[in-house]
Formats: structure tokens, sequence, C-alpha cells
């Protein structure tokens, strides 16, 4: 398998794990663990409108990917996207996460998986061309 058709795979998944977790799981609410974590953090009273909020954002983010544009900003915003939520509900509802606090863990390799693609793999490949 070509390094290109590599990149090409995790930036088609990265952006299905973004759509599902947006669409799937905040907008249909079809995870109300994910509600319940925003309603902990923000307050209950708008938890529903803020997490179909957060998961339309989620989705966008999906498209961004999937738009090849500005891919370097896109992978930061992601990484820090991840990092900073991971370490809000770690600190604050930690007995909300499937994992708790070794939640963190998963996070990291996320952000680490963005980071192979956007700026070592991508960079290699141009660099062969």
């Amino acid at each position: 398998m070509t390094k290109t058709t590599i990149h090409k795979i995790i930036t088609y998944n990265l952006a299905a794990f973004w759509f599902v977790m947006g669409f799937y799981c905040k907008v249909l609410g079809l995870v109300p663990r994910h509600e319940q974590i925003v309603g902990r953090i923000l307050g209950p009273e708008h938890a529903g409108v803020l997490t179909i909020l957060i998961g339309a954002s989620e989705m966008m983010m999906a498209f961004w990917i999937l738009s090849n544009r500005k891919t370097r900003l896109n992978a930061t915003v992601q990484m820090l996207t991840v990092g900073i939520m991971n370490l809000i509900e770690i600190a604050i509802v930690p007995d909300l996460l499937y994992w708790g606090k070794f939640n963190i863990i998963f996070a990291l390799l996320f952000i680490a998986v963005i980071y192979y693609n956007e700026f070592h793999l991508k960079r290699t490949i141009q660099s062969e061309s």
C-alpha cells in the first residue's frame, strides 16, 4: 500500500469519526452520555441545544477535513480540540467517560494519528513528489 493511499485512508477515517460523533452521537442524541457531559460541564438548562451545536461543529470539522483546505490549520484545530476537551472532561466528569481518566490515553493516540497523518506522512508524500 502506498503512502498516499494510507494518507487518504487515515484522512477519510478522521472525517468519518468527526461526522459520526457529531451527527449520530450528538445531533441525533443516540448516545445520551454526551448530553450528560455537556450538562455537567456547561449546565443542564441548555445542555440539549449546546450538545446539538457541538455536534454540528463536529460535522463541520468532517467537511473541513474532506475539503482538503488549510489542512495544517485543520489538523492543529483537531488536536487542540481533542486535547482540551479531554482535559476538561477528565477534570470535571471522569465518571461519565468510558475509560475514566484512562480516556486521555485514547485522546493522545488520536492526536498522534492526526499529527502523523498531516505533519509526517503528508510531508513525506510531498517531498517524494
